[in-house]
């Protein structure tokens, strides 16, 4: 639930509080119990205190999200979305807009209200509605609010609740902290660090047997008979369609990349933003002797150590429209970087601030902005335009079969001969328009299907699809001894050097555990690494995986014996500490945000179930069954 909460509140709308979210997913949030029935009336959908979920707020948010929800899935319109799939989607958004009535219902409660003021700085912030100039253009203002079919007062209102919502939250996300004893537990478990000798003895690198008799062969090729076969091997055409052959067809209009461009703004022209240290307190002479203590010092922990009546918050990457308080707000991007402020009266007391980094603001030009939106935009197409061609490959499948498929699709065609490994009669992979679990699938079908059988169009992973036309079939058959005697020499000879290598390996290992130590050895192509030190902190790529699933729970003096691919592998763990310090102070830094911000997302998950709790969300049914029904998803099923 936690986990859950942190995800949907505090990743989805604290950090990300865009133009583009207020418009395609304004801040819906919670879940709370869902109980009771609330009569007839069909206009409500929800209620939570003085609060109501209106059946429009319902119809909007399902018009707005269903689209995109549907190209994520592969499909090109909501109805296509399976009916189970689309309740379960629908009753989703349904508690993300009881959650935001949870939030404005405590903020009524608690008698926050938004200032007029606030509202209009926070869309004239907003790089949506601004024209060529930089500053706020009325003209796509208005433009921009037709084409969602939204008035002016409805986006007023829900930037309103946008600011109310942030007002409650925001004080909670920023009380996250982490103890110096969770802190210093952390570090320690993290920087822990093993040192390492290991051997690596490959097998290639021993000597090669001379070749034994006939009669030795003889008794290897009959216990080995799996080994010495022909592979069955199938010709076979096939067409691919997916998301990756039809990518590179997607074409978009000029007018279309600008207006994702235009729509973007926040993205390709991203404003100043600051890092901020900011201490609050309650009158003007504690603030004064924290600006002046501060000033002297410098030491950021100590000074939150030593304001513990006053609230102690950092803001990476803060932009004006975050800053509540108008006063501190121009105050914060007048500062100079590095400077302690002095004592400053805002509308909530008394505040003294340091900016610790000033990020300038970045633009790209539309120019060098085109091939990005291209490619996302065919990204995110891609899926729904394999499947729209799908039908039109299946169809021409249905008409001539692989011959005849049109070049316009994006399909892409092959033809060879491979095995069921999908190697060449050479040995060599075979070039097949896919990779991954697609090759894998096509590789299957290949193999599965009855030579001469007609061409059918087969659904593949990841939106793809793919037809097979097996012409022949080589069957799988066994050499002779004759046949095969150079590849039974080369096999035994083989095994010959692995159990050399093993034996080498086996008494380096005993004699590593009995002396707890690792000893020289000259064995051939033997590789010796020594002192190869690791922690969670700082993986070491040198030391290879199959010793690492042993080494990180052995104590100092143990051996270990391991196989990888070509190699036996002998380890001693030689020494184990913790630095002093245990990290460099950036990364005790890193570490202490981290958890604090872990932190402040349990204060934020926990409080909204907790409202969710004292004031639970009663649902009428009947509006939500008649909007849901009203939208095409068959309002009578039971969610």
């Amino acid at each position: 639930m936690i986990s859950y909460l942190r995800r949907v509140f505090v990743e989805s709308w604290l950090g990300r509080v865009t133009a583009i979210v207020i418009f395609l997913a304004f801040v819906g949030w919670g879940i709370g119990d869902v109980m009771g029935y609330m009569g007839e009336e069909t206009d409500v959908v929800a209620k939570v205190g003085q609060q109501q979920v209106s059946a429009d707020d319902l119809a909007t948010a399902l018009q707005s999200e269903l689209p995109t929800i549907a190209r994520q899935m592969g499909v090109t319109d909501p109805s296509q979305i399976p009916l189970a799939m689309q309740r379960q989607v629908a009753y989703q958004i349904l508690h993300r807009l009881i959650g935001q009535a949870e939030l404005l219902n405590t903020a009524q409660k608690l008698k926050v209200a938004v200032p007029d003021s606030a509202v209009r700085d926070e869309v004239f912030s907003l790089p949506y509605f601004k024209g060529a100039n930089g500053q706020f253009d009325r003209a796509s203002f208005n433009q921009k609010l037709r084409d969602r079919g939204l008035t002016e007062q409805r986006f007023l209102d829900m930037v309103r609740n946008d600011l109310t919502t942030r007002t409650i939250l925001q004080p909670l996300a920023q009380a996250g902290s982490v103890s110096d004893t969770m802190l210093q537990r952390f570090l320690t478990y993290g920087a822990k660090t093993r040192v390492v000798d290991f051997v690596s003895i490959p097998f290639d690198a021993q000597p090669t047997p001379k070749a034994p008799d006939d009669a030795v062969l003889q008794r290897y090729y009959n216990n080995h008979p799996w080994m010495f076969r022909t592979p069955e091997l199938r010709h076979a055409k096939i067409v691919v369609l997916s998301p990756q052959t039809v990518a590179d067809s997607i074409t978009l209009d000029e007018a279309d990349i600008k207006r994702i461009y235009d729509e973007q703004k926040s993205r390709y022209n991203v404003p100043e933003t600051r890092d901020i240290q900011l201490i609050t307190l309650q009158n003007q002479a504690q603030a004064t002797a924290i600006a002046n203590a501060w000033k002297v010092g410098g030491n950021w922990q100590a000074i939150q150590n030593s304001a513990k009546d006053a609230a102690a918050v950092e803001m990476p990457n803060a932009r004006p429209s975050t800053i509540p308080s108008a006063t501190l707000r121009q105050a914060v991007f007048q500062a100079p970087e590095g400077q302690v402020s002095d004592p400053l009266k805002t509308e909530g007391g008394w505040a003294v601030f340091r900016v610790t980094k000033i990020t300038a603001p970045h633009t790209t030009p539309y120019e060098d902005a085109k091939k990005d939106i291209l490619s996302q935009y065919r990204a995110a197409v891609a899926p729904s335009v394999a499947g729209e061609r799908k039908r039109k490959l299946q169809d021409a499948l249905a008409g001539k079969g692989l011959d005849a498929i049109p070049a316009d699709l994006g399909a892409v065609a092959a033809a060879g001969t491979l095995d069921a490994q999908g190697l060449t009669a050479d040995k060599e992979p075979a070039p097949l328009p896919a990779s991954g679990k697609l090759r894998e699938a096509i590789i299957h079908q290949i193999f599965t299907q009855k030579p001469g059988a007609r061409a059918t169009l087969v659904d593949g992973p990841d939106n793809s699809s793919f037809a097979v036309e097996v012409d022949t079939a080589t069957p799988a058959a066994p050499r002779t001894f004759e046949q095969a005697h150079a590849d039974v020499l080369a096999a035994w000879q083989a095994e010959a050097r692995k159990h050399a290598a093993n034996e080498q390996a086996t008494n380096l290992y005993l004699a590593a555990k009995n002396k707890q130590a690792l000893a020289a050895t000259n064995a051939p192509g033997t590789q010796m690494t020594r002192d190869a030190a690791f922690s969670y902190a700082k993986p070491n790529k040198n030391i290879p995986d199959a010793l690492m699933d042993y080494l990180p729970r052995m104590q100092p003096g143990q051996a270990v014996m391991a196989e990888d691919d070509g190699h036996f592998l002998v380890a001693v763990v030689t020494k184990l500490f913790v630095p002093n310090p245990p990290a460099p102070a950036d990364g005790v830094q890193r570490l202490k945000d981290s958890l604090a911000q872990a932190d402040s997302d349990d204060l934020v998950a926990s409080y909204v179930e907790a409202l969710s709790k004292r004031t639970p969300p009663h649902i009428n049914e009947r509006a939500v069954m008649a909007t849901l029904s009203a939208a095409g998803f068959g309002g009578a099923a039971t969610p």
